[in-house]
C-alpha cells in the first residue's frame, strides 16, 4: 500500500512539475506573444497615423491627450465590425449624392463623414426629434426653407437636407473661423462653442475642455474618415458587389393633391412601400397640397423591382 502511495505521490509531483514548466513556457514573453499574434485570433492595438486632418486642418497628434482620444475612436469604430461594414455599404449608396452638393456649396468633402456619425447614413430620429441623415431640428429646417408638416417632411429628402446642412456649416465657419470648430458647432451650436472658447481663453477645438459628446465629436468624424478611406489598414474586407447601390430613378412632377399614394404608385408599376423608400419625405398616404406647390416624386426605373399589376 505504501509503495502504491509513494508511486502516486511521485506521479503527482511529476504532473505538478510538468504544469509548472508548461506555465513558464506559456508566460507572456515577447517571443511567444509575437507567435500568438501570428497564429491566434487577437485584438490588436492600432498604429496611429503620423498625421491626420479634418478639412485640411491638422490634429496636434504630439499632444498626448489628442493621441489618446483619436486612438479611442479608431479602436471603437474598428472593432465594431458589423457597424463598420454597414458604413462602407451605405457610403457607396449615399456619398455620390452628398459629395457634389458639398462641392457646389464650397463645403469640404470631409463633412460627409459628419453625416456618418450623425445618423449612420439612415433617416434616424433622435430623442430630441432631430431628423434625417443630417439630424436637422424642426425649427432649423423651417428657418432654412424646408417644409415640415404631417404630409411632407423635407428633412427626409437627402438632397434638400444636405443643402441646409451646407448653409448651416458655412455660417458656422464664418462665425467661428475654422472648419473644425464649425463641425463641433454642428453638435453644440455656434453659441455654445463661442461661449466655451471665450470662457477658456483658447481659439481652437483641440484646446477646449468640452462635455463627453462634443468632446468626442470631431475625433469620431476623423476616425470614420480614416477607416472608410483605408479599409484594408483596419481589417475590413469586402468586394464591390457587397456594397449598396442607388437604384436609378426618374422624377415625376406633382402640382396638385394626391388622394391615395397606393394607387399613385401602382400607376407606375410599383407598390406603396417602394414609393416610400424612394420618397421618405412623403409622410402620409395622401398629399393635400392646397397651395398647388410643385413636388418632384422619384420613381425607380423599370426592371429593379417586381412590377405591380
Amino acid at each position: 500500500m505504501k509503495t502504491i502511495e509513494r508511486a502516486l505521490a511521485f506521479v503527482g509531483l511529476l504532473s505538478l512539475t510538468a504544469l509548472f514548466i508548461y506555465a513558464l513556457q506559456d508566460a507572456p514573453t515577447d517571443e511567444n506573444f509575437e507567435k500568438k499574434l501570428i497564429n491566434d485570433y487577437n485584438v490588436y492595438a492600432l498604429q496611429i497615423p503620423e498625421s491626420l486632418n479634418f478639412a485640411g486642418e491638422p490634429l496636434p497628434l504630439t499632444d498626448p491627450d489628442i493621441h489618446e482620444r483619436i486612438d479611442r475612436e479608431l479602436l471603437v469604430n474598428t472593432y465594431w465590425q458589423s457597424n463598420g461594414l454597414l458604413m462602407f455599404k451605405r457610403a457607396k449608396k449615399y456619398f455620390p449624392i452628398i459629395e457634389p452638393i458639398l462641392k457646389k456649396n464650397g463645403v469640404p468633402d470631409d463633412f460627409k463623414y459628419l453625416a456618418v456619425i450623425e445618423s449612420g447614413l439612415t433617416n434616424a430620429v433622435s430623442s430630441a426629434n432631430a431628423t434625417g441623415v443630417w439630424q436637422i431640428m424642426k425649427a432649423t429646417a423651417k428657418e432654412n426653407g424646408l417644409e415640415v408638416n404631417d404630409n411632407v417632411d423635407e428633412r427626409y429628402n437627402l438632397e434638400k437636407s444636405t443643402e441646409v446642412a451646407c448653409k448651416y456649416l458655412l455660417n458656422s465657419k464664418e462665425k467661428l473661423g475654422s472648419w473644425t470648430l464649425a463641425a463641433a458647432a454642428y453638435n453644440a451650436g455656434d453659441t455654445g462653442i463661442s461661449r466655451r472658447l471665450e470662457e477658456q481663453e483658447v481659439s481652437n477645438y483641440y484646446d477646449l475642455l468640452l462635455g463627453e459628446e462634443t468632446g468626442r465629436y470631431v475625433f469620431r468624424i476623423v476616425a470614420l474618415k480614416e477607416i472608410l478611406t483605408h479599409p484594408d489598414r483596419y481589417g475590413f474586407n469586402f468586394r464591390e458587389k457587397d456594397l449598396y447601390n442607388n437604384i436609378p430613378t426618374f422624377k415625376v412632377e406633382v402640382d396638385s393633391s394626391v388622394s391615395d399614394f397606393t394607387k399613385f404608385a401602382k400607376d407606375f408599376g410599383i407598390n406603396y412601400k417602394i414609393l416610400k423608400i424612394h420618397n421618405p419625405w412623403l409622410r402620409d398616404r395622401f398629399l393635400a397640397n392646397k397651395s398647388g406647390k410643385k413636388y418632384m416624386i422619384e420613381i425607380p426605373e423599370k426592371g429593379y423591382y417586381n412590377s405591380v399589376h
